[in-house]
């Protein structure tokens, strides 16, 4: 019998790719032509290699590529019954030689997959344990003959069905190895090598699930998401994927309706009831609706106005939900309070005219008046969330602490980015 590769991998006529000349790659040779894989080996033309690969090549052994790997290697050097992929990638190349192609394939694998390949090893070591110890027990049942007939004196047992049973467990742990996905074998825990090793006998394959274990691996997912300024086309293609895998959408109330109608039906939407004297109780709805949604599996989408840590209570949210074992994933928007103005032809900063920019709220906690920053000549200052109290905002930068020239220039700018965009140019 050929012996598998990692776990229990049959890797007869696969092809083998391995990147690289050092001592390493050598290695990495003997061991997939042990197992009875093709092996190609991509290494320069003027590379200096180990000698062992060297007789390999001299042998006809290993195929060598002389030159630079190159992306496709991984989708036109393998097996026509795969359309050329290579079943297996060896990376062997030393730190002086950086490879972009280590860290994708090292960041696209899921994070716990190393010690689901232990767990695996471990049900394979502890069936070839277990036959074995089986054997040795029929080796010493034979020498009872003095002492009386055992409970399986009639039972007929020949060496081939020992050997099909054998065959059976280790073809069915080679199979989930070759055919199941990563992110499933990433998934088995523990307890689901106990439930295998306790389940199976010598003539029944162990009994693990598949659903079951997808079922566990799909757990909630909080995404914390800016909508832009209102207009659907400044979406990031980031917060547009969030929005069409949603299973449910928590709504800020300012989120506008082309926005909205960007989500498949499919998807729940709630939209926040938030208004004045309501806006604590409604926040309090919103993250409790999320947290169901999670504990049911859900991937919820926070979407807010803007960016959901300028004035959107990003920060709070994430440390909620955090505080509550589920880390929120947060997909910055553009803020308004950058992008208005550009849609009314306001540059934010100018040379010789202001080189700074404060970004302020006109709403305080609970409806309260925020108190305004003092007068800077250079300085562009953008409040937001000020429209319901703008005289009031007027009134208090133009007192004798703050100093605000009444003949300051200023803008008033109402759903910028939107089609009933509305701007006022005028000055304090």
């Amino acid at each position: 019998m050929v012996p598998a590769l990692l776990t229990a991998i049959d890797s007869t006529s696969h092809v083998h790719l391995i990147v690289g000349s050092n001592p390493l790659a050598g290695a990495r040779c003997n061991r997939s032509i042990e197992v009875g894989a093709k092996v190609t080996l991509v290494a320069p033309a003027d590379a200096t290699l180990h000698y062992g690969l060297m007789k390999r090549i001299d042998e006809g052994q290993v195929n060598w590529t002389e030159r630079g790997f190159r992306d496709e290697d991984l989708t036109t050097l393998g097996r026509d019954e795969v359309d050329h992929v290579v079943d297996a990638v060896f990376v062997t190349l030393g730190g002086k030689h950086p490879l972009s192609m280590q860290r994708e394939i090292a960041s696209s694998l899921p994070s716990s997959l190393g010690t689901s390949v232990e767990r695996l090893g471990t049900i394979r070591r502890r069936i070839w344990e277990e036959d074995h110890a089986a054997e040795l027990s029929m080796d010493l049942e034979a020498e009872e003959d003095d002492v009386g007939q055992t409970a399986s004196f009639n039972k007929l047992i020949t060496p081939e069905d020992v050997e099909a049973a054998r065959n059976r467990r280790m073809r069915w742990l080679a199979q989930i190895c070759e055919y199941w996905p990563l992110r499933r074998l990433a998934s088995i825990t523990d307890a689901d090598v106990e439930t295998v090793l306790r389940s199976y006998t010598m003539s029944d394959a162990p009994a693990l699930d598949p659903g079951a274990i997808d079922k566990r691996r799909r757990k909630g997912r909080i995404i914390l998401a800016g909508s832009g300024p209102g207009n659907p086309d400044l979406l990031t293609r980031a917060t547009h994927k969030a929005i069409l895998c949603a299973d449910l959408i928590l709504a800020d109330k300012l989120v506008p309706a082309p926005v909205l109608e960007l989500v498949p039906r499919r998807t729940t939407v709630y939209i926040a009831r938030k208004f004045p004297g309501n806006a604590e109780k409604a926040q309090e709805e919103l993250l409790s609706m999320g947290l169901e949604g999670l504990k049911a599996g859900k991937t919820v989408v926070r979407l807010k106005q803007g960016d959901p840590y300028i004035y959107g209570r990003g920060a709070e949210e994430y440390a909620f939900f955090r505080e509550h074992g589920w880390t929120p994933t947060v997909l910055p928007g553009i803020t308004s309070a950058l992008s208005a103005p550009l849609f009314a032809a306001i540059p934010a900063t100018h040379r010789a005219v202001s080189d700074q920019v404060l970004i302020c709220t006109g709403t305080g906690r609970k409806g309260a008046a925020p108190d305004p920053p003092a007068y800077l000549p250079n300085q562009t200052v953008v409040f937001l969330m000020s429209l319901h109290r703008l005289s009031a905002l007027v009134d208090s930068l133009h007192t004798k602490e703050k100093a605000w020239p009444l003949e300051t220039p200023c803008a008033v700018l109402e759903r910028a980015s939107c089609p009933d965009q509305r701007v006022i140019r005028t000055t304090l």
